[in-house]
């Protein structure tokens, strides 16, 4: 545009050079100093000055056209920071808004979480549906065939617990509790027996019952039990558990005998992002534990986990081992609080109970570990087992999920049966 301008100029300068500086014919609009200067006779002035005159005329036409342009752009562009400024505004509301959201969302996503921590227990009536159809919609049979009670129904009942596998003499003391609960509060419907027979169970589990699994830091937990009965995954769901509740937790792999118990439990402790001492197969047990335990007193580890191996066709050489074990644990870590853990799947039956009574006699243990309830109809062996070593049953297993190990609970065992 301004290239245009200069050639114009040019041209018209050339042209009055030819004409012999003609006169400039008044248009009869009001001229401006700046023009009336410019009409100064060309003629008149110096040499050179010619020169100087048409690029300072150039100079003004250029600026008078860049003002011109600058006017013109000025509106345009209070146009477009008023396009722009509604767009920012809009972004600030949405941004806004977003922020107003987020709380909402978090508060969704709290309600979402609390069903998986504050739900145990319709994950624990899940996972005892099977128990429930063997033992519990059998009893409801039977005290809906009588209208009132007498020892023909105390008699049905027996029969039912017995086949539930709570086994012969388990069974003779809830009969005989519970007969003893009918007579004192006069009970004559057959329907109430019901609720008298759930109080006898529950104080059947409730004696003795310890809820707490280790009562402080530094602790050692020894996992014992049969091949097969879930003792690997056992630990890796409480080491799961611990290190969940922040606590630095170690295991150690004690298991040498059993092929892939080592790798087993490396795989546990990975997903759960705690340490592990393991040896190579078939090395010595006792030195496992041993390492383990310097390991944690020097790592000040909060939770010990120890896997032990779980051979029962030798009494003698499981007796052996487990002695050795316990003696390392009582000479090197005499200040940590000890946990005797035994794991016993429900799906064995009445075998759970023989396991239970053997170990019983082979080392001092601290509580019961009852895997694989939801899996089968047999759980009222865990009556049985609790009735015949008198050991708190402190943890169960309702699933295959990490959290589906929980704590036992007698009253909630039991409502779950019955609801």
């Amino acid at each position: 545009m301004f290239k245009k301008l200069f050639r114009k100029l040019g041209k018209k300068s050339e042209e009055k050079k030819d004409e012999g500086q003609e006169e400039i014919v008044d248009s009869g609009v009001e001229e401006t100093p700046r023009e009336e200067a410019a009409k100064v006779d060309i003629s008149e002035m110096p040499d050179g000055s010619e020169a100087e005159v048409q690029k300072e005329s150039e100079q003004e036409a250029k600026q008078e056209i860049e003002q011109k342009e600058y006017a013109a752009e000025i509106p345009k562009e209070h146009e477009a920071i008023e396009e722009i400024q509604p767009e920012e505004e809009n972004v600030q509301v949405e941004e806004e808004q977003e922020e107003a959201e987020e709380p909402v969302e978090e508060v969704q996503e709290e309600e979402e979480e609390k069903p998986s921590k504050f739900n145990l227990f319709a994950r624990l009536k899940e996972g005892l549906s099977k128990t429930k159809k063997g033992i519990t919609e059998r009893i409801d049979t039977v005290l809906k065939s009588y209208g009132k009670v007498d020892e023909e129904l105390f008699e049905e009942l027996e029969e039912v617990l017995i086949t539930s596998d709570m086994g012969f003499e388990t069974t003779m003391k809830i009969i005989e509790s519970l007969k003893d609960r009918v007579k004192r509060n006069k009970v004559t419907e057959a329907s109430d027996v019901r609720d008298e027979l759930k109080e006898v169970l529950v104080e059947m589990l409730s004696a003795d019952e310890d809820k707490k699994l280790i009562e402080g830091t530094p602790a050692i937990i020894l996992v014992i039990g049969v091949n097969g009965v879930g003792k690997t995954t056992t630990i890796g769901k409480m080491a799961n558990r611990f290190k969940g509740e922040g606590k630095k937790v170690l295991i150690a792999a004690g298991d040498t005998f059993r092929a892939a118990a080592i790798d087993q439990l490396e795989v546990w402790a990975e997903r759960a992002g705690v340490d592990i001492v393991s040896h190579s197969e078939g090395a010595d047990p006792g030195a496992v534990i041993f390492d383990a335990v310097q390991a944690a007193k020097s790592r000040k580890a909060d939770v010990l986990i120890c896997d032990t191996a779980g051979r029962l066709h030798n009494k003698k050489n499981l007796m052996n081992e487990l002695g050795k074990i316990f003696k390392i644990v009582d000479r090197e870590y005499p200040d940590a609080h000890r946990e005797v853990l035994l794991v016993v799947d429900a799906t064995t039956g009445q075998n759970a109970v023989q396991q239970a009574k053997v170990f019983n006699e082979v080392a001092d243990i601290t509580g019961i570990v009852l895997t694989k309830l939801d899996g089968t109809a047999k759980g009222g062996v865990i009556f049985a087992v609790k009735s015949e070593i008198e050991v708190p049953v402190k943890l169960i297993g309702v699933g295959e999920k990490v959290d589906d190990l929980q704590d036992f609970d007698a009253r909630s065992f039991v409502d779950a049966l019955f609801e």
